[in-house]
């Protein structure tokens, strides 16, 4: 009987691995982004855990409840999963108090990935804002990698936010600014002291720095505000719907669309997503 319950429970997709976080880091200066570092307490469990840049997973805090979160570290980065949260709702706070040691349960992964065999060959014009960067990241991870770098063409990162203390993965910024494969933009949305970088909001820098639409793919994430402006700014510069990518990560909760809450028309962000080219979004109800 014993056994029996343990072989259904392993088919629940609501049923969590056991994970411990292992490392944290304070990515902001007001402490509302942390990036946990985790690994899963059963090595056996990476056999059906293989994802993709895009991707995300069910975290849970037990005693709490779960919360859908990219995963914003590579396939590439092996033995380990990184989750980036902002401080927003009842699970993410409770998460900025778990410290390392702390276990937490993981599911997934889950949604579609970025379309990389449709990037390969090509330019990748990656523009974030704020904690958008985050699912960004896995990417750029990624296509930045020893084994993945000679497959694409020339990369650009054009990434904001309303402040210096609220860019996210400086440590990563300063290692992708020093790279001679990069072209790397960094803009905060108004002047300040010790600040000697681009001021600017992300959509008008975009504008400013105009880069060629030409074999390019454009993949952005950020605020909704932000992204409503740079798909108006990549179309005048160009760029066809299909040549954008962006994310849909709001409304999203079962992972598996079963609760209906992400659901747009016929669509459901949880499966058809959160991926989706501009194009796909501009045949969607008006609702996103």
């Amino acid at each position: 009987m014993v056994q029996k319950i343990a072989r259904g429970l392993t088919k629940n997709p609501y049923v969590p691995k056991l994970a411990r976080i292992t490392d944290v880091t304070q990515e902001t200066e007001a402490n509302d982004v942390k990036t946990f570092r985790v690994e899963f307490c059963d090595e056996s469990a990476w056999e059906d855990f293989h994802y993709k840049p895009g991707q995300f997973a069910e975290v849970s805090v037990f005693g709490v409840g779960e919360a859908p979160i990219s995963i914003t570290s590579a396939p590439t980065q092996k033995g380990y999963l990184e989750f980036s949260v902002k401080r927003l709702g009842q699970v993410t706070n409770a998460l900025h108090y778990a410290a390392p040691g702390s276990q937490i349960g993981i599911r997934g992964p889950y949604g579609n990935t970025f379309p990389i065999d449709d990037m390969r060959g090509k330019n990748i014009l990656f523009i974030g804002g704020g904690i958008g960067l985050a699912p960004l990241r896995s990417l750029i991870t990624y296509v930045l990698s020893p084994e993945h770098r000679d497959g694409f063409r020339d990369v650009r990162i054009i990434y904001g936010a309303r402040s210096s203390g609220d860019l996210v993965f400086k440590y990563e910024l300063d290692a992708w600014g020093r790279r001679d494969d990069v072209e790397l933009v960094v803009t905060i949305d108004h002047p300040e002291d010790g600040w000697d970088g681009r001021c600017g909001f992300v959509p008008a820098v975009l504008k400013e720095d105009a880069p060629e639409s030409e074999n390019t793919i454009a993949v952005t994430c950020g605020p909704p505000i932000m992204i409503k402006f740079v798909l108006q700014a990549l179309t005048e510069l160009g760029f066809s719907p299909d040549q954008i990518v962006t994310t849909l990560e709001m409304r999203m909760k079962c992972g598996i669309g079963m609760c209906g809450r992400c659901n747009i028309g016929s669509k459901y962000v949880c499966r058809d997503g959160p991926v989706f080219t501009f194009r796909q979004l501009l045949e969607m109800p008006r609702e996103y």
